[in-house]
């Protein structure tokens, strides 16, 4: 089994789909449009063949609609520690809120954890 792809409800469709295509190296499809229900949503696709599914409706605008526990987080795997820190520094520069590290977890993991434009937490790890 795989992960074929993560949806994350969100406000700025646009922003959102460019933040995680030139953040992430993805490429962002166009926009899918159900005019009967409100719904519209992108793709973001990674060579990994991973997708981020970005959706969007007027009455639906928090992480969770139903009142149920939300996603976390999102983990793209960077490389080495090397890349990691490149990342931290690339982020910084271009005022990315880095919320923790990058730093060796109790787990094992050297990570970094930002906050997308809409506050959710993305993890980059070694």
């Amino acid at each position: 089994m795989n992960v074929e792809h993560v949806a994350l409800w969100v406000r700025d469709l646009d922003g959102m789909a460019q933040f995680y295509a030139s953040r992430f190296g993805g490429s962002a499809g166009p926009e899918y449009r159900n005019a009967a229900n409100g719904f519209s949503s992108r793709f973001v696709s990674f060579e990994s063949g991973t997708r981020l599914e970005l959706m969007r409706r007027a009455d639906r605008l928090g992480p969770d609609p139903d009142g149920r526990a939300g996603w976390a987080h999102l983990c793209f795997s960077a490389g080495g520690r090397g890349r990691v820190d490149a990342l931290a520094a690339e982020f910084r520069a271009a005022g990315v809120t880095i919320a923790d590290g990058p730093r060796l977890t109790g787990d094992g993991y050297y990570e970094l954890v930002v906050l997308d434009p809409e506050g959710n937490r993305v993890e980059l790890t070694a």
